[in-house]
Parts: C-alpha cells; sequence; structure tokens
C-alpha cells in the first residue's frame, strides 16, 4: 500500500527541475534520484491550477514539530539559491525534493540535528508564488 501522499507541480516548476537534472552528471546523487522519482509521480498542472495550499518552488512554509509546540519557517529554493541561511532548502536536498508538491496538513520525516527524525507537518504555505501571481521567478 502507497501511503506517500499527493504530490502536485507546476508545468513551470516541472520544466525547470527537469532542465536543472539534466545539468546533473548522471545518477550523481541520492536526492537527484529523489527529486527524478517525485517528478514521476506527481500531477502535472497548468501554474494557475496549483491550489494555494500546495508547497512550490519559492513557496515559504510553516511547519508544526508533531507533538511539540515548536514551529519554523523555510523557503523552497534551487541550489542557486540555498545560500546556506537557516530558512532556505535545496530541491535537491533529500527534505526538499519530499517537500515539492506537499499541501498543508501533510507530514514527512526531517532530520533532527545531531541525529534522528522529527516528524513534522505543513502548517501553513505562508507564500506560494502561483498564489501571488509570481510566474517569473
Amino acid at each position: 500500500m502507497n501511503t506517500r501522499p499527493k504530490v502536485v507541480i507546476s508545468t513551470l516548476d516541472a520544466e525547470r527541475l527537469e532542465r536543472l537534472l539534466d545539468t546533473l552528471p548522471l545518477h550523481s546523487s541520492p536526492a537527484g534520484e529523489q527529486l527524478e522519482e517525485e517528478l514521476a509521480r506527481a500531477e502535472i498542472v497548468e501554474p494557475r491550477a496549483v491550489p494555494p495550499t500546495v508547497v512550490t518552488m519559492n513557496s515559504t512554509v510553516r511547519f508544526q514539530v508533531e507533538n511539540s509546540a515548536e514551529q519554523f519557517c523555510m523557503t523552497l529554493v534551487y541550489p542557486r539559491d540555498a545560500d546556506g541561511s537557516a530558512d532556505r532548502i535545496s530541491i535537491l536536498a533529500p527534505v526538499g525534493s519530499a517537500l515539492l508538491g506537499l499541501s498543508e496538513g501533510d507530514a514527512i520525516e526531517w532530520p533532527r540535528p545531531g541525529m534522528g527524525m522529527l516528524k513534522v507537518r505543513i502548517d501553513e504555505v505562508m507564500y506560494q508564488p502561483e498564489r501571488a501571481g509570481d510566474y517569473h521567478r
């Protein structure tokens, strides 16, 4: 039984991510392979048809750590925009490719600093380019 949540990706993000994958050495990283898998299983829709609660590229997301009051925010970015700051996560990071296309209320496991995993829920998509009409980011 497949328990992975449904994934929705815009045609623009899909095209840009395919181009990004084409620049990587073949089978160079597990993250690239994971991103390919996510794209292969995604429902691809026109940007205006992306639901406003879906995580797309350059979306800013607020997370809730399950069984805790702890929250944090991150923006899903292309590798060129991942400047090492704590509030950005590259699409090529395993958690980054896992976030793409998820919706508010979906939960994923997140590596805990040091060791172990946290289960976090997408509490809110605070900013989504498609919802804002920003199609040229």
